[in-house]
């Protein structure tokens, strides 16, 4: 007797029969749209399966290869079970926390009497290397939790268990062997061992288990993982080049900032070239809001904890908040975010319909509370200051605003050498509406204005369900640097929330009471983070109008040095940034310590140039770009200065 039928639909369209049993890999092979070694897993109604799952009914199926997001993410999660299967066949004793994959690479947490060495790795990844040769298959069981409890109890797996037994509420469960091996798992997986290529483990670092400080500290291994030999070496170049412009390095190479662990973690001390960049972009910051019809404002660094349980931040923001401090038995909290503070000065007075928009904007520092396992350098602190802004303003008013925000976003982002953006609209999980305030329809109303201002712009947008703030949806822009990596930039948020918990009105035309619509937006996000992006996107080298020495003028011999700093001060009149090295060195040696120190401009003075009133111009990365006169240099820098020239 034949089995029943069900027809499998594939992404071309195409449908096609088959018994009521067979295995997606089967159905994906007969396809054969794509070589079947190259297919890692599928994609089955929507729910990501292994090949090796059995279809029961009419279906939907699509392959995943490692081009795709979802692909990527099974192979790197193979490979960080092949990592851990490996770990525990050199170190029986180790065991196991998670190992999931990242945005490239993976991961796998480990608990080991002593710290891995760089020799340690080196045995791991060969180990590895045999794991993969033996093409052991990955294989699914599915289990009751009770007896996913009593397999991980046997084999001392006590993080597993306390997974199980603390955060898992499923009764079936489901675990991944492969050999002798066994990991609980909801997979997928690639078929087997064998399909991993070529892998690399990159470091070891430790990690708090669950990044809690509280609790033991766990080996970190990092790796990663290709179908190609070709691909890693690939990867492995990026990556080197990547080091190479790592902000915390050239941070301390450039001495632009430093983080001292006496003052605490996450929170950075801006050394006087560093903080010549941040004001030379604060003051061009300034200057554009004004000139887009921005009040600016200050406001406290604390407030009441009354004040933040009115604005919900209690209630939905808490874990990120610093424990309250008690002064005259009133309890008070470092500020997590500034807009309470413009809510308070809005309801200062009446406001009327001819007085909106208001567009008020803060160079606010405030203050989160991140693990310190999360902590990464200028990129994740404690203490940032945002370039923050709230918009008061009319319903019929709130499309032009956003559009007004996402222009000055752009202009902003294009002056400072970003030219491709990511943009994701960040709204509620339909699935989890008590994660959020306010009701349906002031959501929908937000969103879609801010869906009309991006068509309106002619952006594209990746729709980001469950990444809204808790108070509204947003428009979240990542700006990419030269090597192709995302940076959260700009937000944009409609909050019809706020306005509402705190009673914010404005006096209408019919002379009523009315609710005003509130947009909270950054431009830049934080100084921290978006200059720590901007070392990174420039290895370290700024542009001129940006770098916090402009000129440095080199005097060959001591004779020459009073004419070096006659040059120096007539740069300095025209404000630009400059400095003389008149150290006892050779002229070289003084070169090259600016080029290592980024500085765009060397003026190098000697006797002929004191004779002839002129100095000889050498530009970084170009070297010597010919003699002229100081006021000819003047004019030369002031033309590249103003033009903001990347």
């Amino acid at each position: 007797m034949s089995k029943a039928q069900i027809t499998v639909t594939f992404p071309d369209g195409v449908s096609r029969s088959y018994p009521k049993g067979t295995t997606v890999g089967e159905v994906l092979k007969d396809w054969g749209n794509i070589p079947p070694e190259d297919i890692l897993a599928a994609r089955v109604d929507g729910r990501l399966v292994d090949l090796s799952s059995v279809l029961s009914g009419n279906s939907k199926v699509e392959p995943l290869t490692f081009r795709d997001l979802e692909g990527r993410e099974i192979y790197w999660h193979s490979s960080a079970h092949i990592l851990a299967q490996a770990v525990q066949q050199l170190f029986p004793e180790a065991k196991l926390g998670i190992g999931p994959a990242i945005r490239e690479g993976f991961y796998y947490d480990f608990d080991v009497p002593e710290p891995f060495s760089e020799e340690d790795l080196g045995r791991i990844e060969e180990r590895m290397r045999e794991i993969i040769r033996q093409n052991l298959s990955f294989q699914r069981e599915e289990v009751p939790r009770p007896e996913a409890i009593r397999i991980m109890s046997e084999r001392d797996e006590r993080y597993k268990v306390e997974l199980l037994e603390e955060d898992i509420e499923e009764e079936t469960v489901s675990l991944y062997r492969q050999g002798e091996f066994v990991d609980l798992c909801r997979g997928p997986h690639v078929p087997s061992t064998g399909y991993i290529k070529a892998v690399k483990l990159l470091s070891v670092a430790g990690a708090y288990w669950r990044g809690d400080e509280r609790r033991p500290m766990l080996q970190r291994i990092y790796g990663i993982s290709f179908p190609s030999e070709e691909e890693l070496e690939a990867f492995l170049r990026r990556r080197e080049e990547i080091e190479r412009r790592d902000h915390r390095r050239l941070g301390k190479q450039l001495d632009l900032f430093s983080i001292q662990e006496d003052g605490g973690p996450g929170l950075i001390y801006w050394h006087p070239k560093g903080a010549r960049i941040r004001t030379i972009i604060e003051d061009f910051w300034r200057r554009e809001h004004y000139r887009r019809g921005y009040e600016l404002v200050y406001t406290p660094h604390i407030a009441k904890v009354e004040l933040w349980e009115r604005s919900g931040h209690m209630a939905w923001f808490r874990e990120s908040m610093f424990p309250p401090m008690e002064v005259e038995e009133q309890r008070y909290l470092l500020k997590p975010m500034n807009c309470p503070f413009h809510i308070l000065m809005y309801k200062s007075k009446t406001r009327s319909y001819r007085d909106l928009p208001i567009r008020w904007a803060e160079l606010g520092t405030v203050y989160r509370y991140e693990r310190s396992g999360v902590l990464q350098g200028m990129l994740r602190v404690r203490g940032f200051t945002q370039d923050d802004a709230h918009i008061f303003c009319r319903p019929d008013q709130l499309e032009d605003e956003i559009l007004g925000v996402l222009d000055l976003a752009e202009f902003m982002l294009t002056t400072f050498g970003y030219t491709e953006y990511e943009i994701e609209l960040s709204v509620r999980d339909p699935e989890e509406k008590e994660k959020y305030i306010g009701d349906d329809a002031v959501w929908e109303q937000a969103e879609a204005a801010l869906i009309r201002a991006l068509e309106q712009k002619g952006w594209s947008y990746a729709r980001r369900e469950g990444e809204a703030k808790f108070y509204g949806p947003a428009i979240d822009i990542k700006m990419l640097d030269a090597l192709g990596r995302g940076w959260q930039g700009p937000t944009i948020q409609v909050d019809f929330n706020e306005p509402e918990r705190f009673d914010v009105t404005y006096i209408g035309e019919d002379g009523e009471e009315h609710r005003v619509v509130m947009i909270h937006r950054t431009v830049l996000g934080s100084m921290e983070r978006f200059i720590g992006g901007l070392i990174e996107h420039y290895a370290g080298a700024f542009p001129t109008w940006l770098a916090p020495v402009q000129v440095v003028v080199i005097p060959i011999a001591d004779a020459q040095v009073p004419y070096a700093r006659k040059v120096a001060e007539r740069l300095l009149d025209e404000d630009f940034r400059v400095e003389v090295d008149d150290r006892n060195e050779r002229v070289g040696y003084k070169i090259r310590e600016a080029e290592v120190q980024k500085v765009p401009y060397m003026l190098v003075v000697g006797k002929r140039e004191v004779a002839d009133g002129t100095v000889s111009v050498r530009r970084r990365g170009e070297g010597d770009v010919g003699r002229m006169s100081p006021e000819e240099f003047c004019e030369r820098l002031r033309a590249e200065v103003e033009r903001k020239v990347l």
